[in-house]
């Protein structure tokens, strides 16, 4: 089988690869449209989010068995059509969940503690101890939306604080020892925290709006490490103004390009400009997931469940 790879990855992916034999051809940097020109030639692909594989594409990929999107959604694939022609979806939430788990709990700890705000001021010389007074986990309600890899890697952190978790998902039956399911209505009436762990869907474009916000009980913390267009980053910005959210940690932002890997090639929006200016706001650029760890383990995930699918 012949795979073609359209992004970089950990050398293990093409070295394990060719040791099952499959022959492996590498083009990281030619156009869509010339890829298009060649996919017919290819059993195999293995991508991260260089460009959308939509029905054009997936129509001149005749021979295509399988595409393997090293991370862990397929937004960027037409997935219906795809397995309408029969080809074999890979993703890898399994390889950087961990990762995952690990910055959500950092951006949490950072924000209740103030430490990019007393770090920055250190660093000019004001020795501010009383406006740095934080808030401890201690106690808090931790209410994660979506209960998939993401969402049981962050509660399995949270295990060593004296916290209650609860998570909302529209699947049945997702909980576990560390987090307990609830409705929609329970979870507004109880949580401090709100972290997003869903994947990008049609139900979740644009979830996290002025409605969604305001049926909240109490004020609340929110994280975002999962995808940004899940945020309408205006209507935060207003329930940050208001109080109704008291500090956001966003690894992820409503302006991203499809690649993830640039924001926004026009304009700076209002609304980010106010997110970079707050002293409430931790940004991070989409690296929750992006370890030298994690880069290994989604590699190997790729490779396993090829292996596993066709050797």
């Amino acid at each position: 089988m012949k795979v073609l790879h359209l992004d970089t990855n950990h050398d293990l992916l093409i070295n394990q690869l060719n040791d099952l034999g499959f022959t492996n051809h590498e083009d990281y940097s030619s156009s869509k449209e010339a890829i298009e020109a060649k996919i017919h030639e290819y059993d195999g692909m293995v991508l991260r989010s260089r460009f959308t594989i939509d029905k054009q594409f997936l129509d001149v990929a005749k021979n295509l068995k399988f595409i393997g999107r090293v991370g862990a959604g397929l937004e960027n694939i037409d997935c219906d059509y795809a397995e309408q022609k029969g080809v074999y979806l890979i993703s890898a939430p399994e390889g950087n969940k961990n990762a995952v788990g690990e910055h959500t709990l950092g951006m949490l700890l950072s924000l209740f503690n103030k430490l990019n705000k007393a770090d920055r001021e250190v660093r000019a010389g004001k020795w501010l101890r009383e406006d740095n007074r934080g808030i401890e986990l201690d106690g808090k309600t931790i209410g994660l939306i979506g209960y998939g890899n993401m969402g049981k890697a962050f509660a399995k952190k949270l295990q060593g604080f004296d916290v209650t978790v609860l998570c909302y998902d529209i699947k049945n039956n997702v909980e576990d020892a560390h987090a307990k399911q609830v409705t929609l209505t329970e979870f507004r009436e109880k949580v401090d925290v709100v972290s997003l762990h869903t994947p990008q869907t049609p139900l979740t474009l644009n979830m996290i709006n002025d409605e969604f916000i305001n049926q909240f009980k109490n004020p609340f913390w929110f994280l975002n490490t999962a995808r940004g267009k899940s945020v309408v980053t205006k209507d935060l910005v207003s329930a940050l103004k208001s109080g109704k959210i008291l500090g956001a940690g966003l690894d992820v932002l409503e302006y991203e390009k499809a690649s993830f890997e640039d924001l926004f090639s026009s304009e700076m929006p209002e609304a980010f400009k106010y997110l970079i200016k707050s002293k409430k706001v931790l940004l991070s650029p989409h690296v929750a997931g992006w370890t030298i760890e994690s880069k290994e383990k989604l590699a190997q995930t790729i490779v396993d469940k090829i292996t596993a699918k066709f050797c």
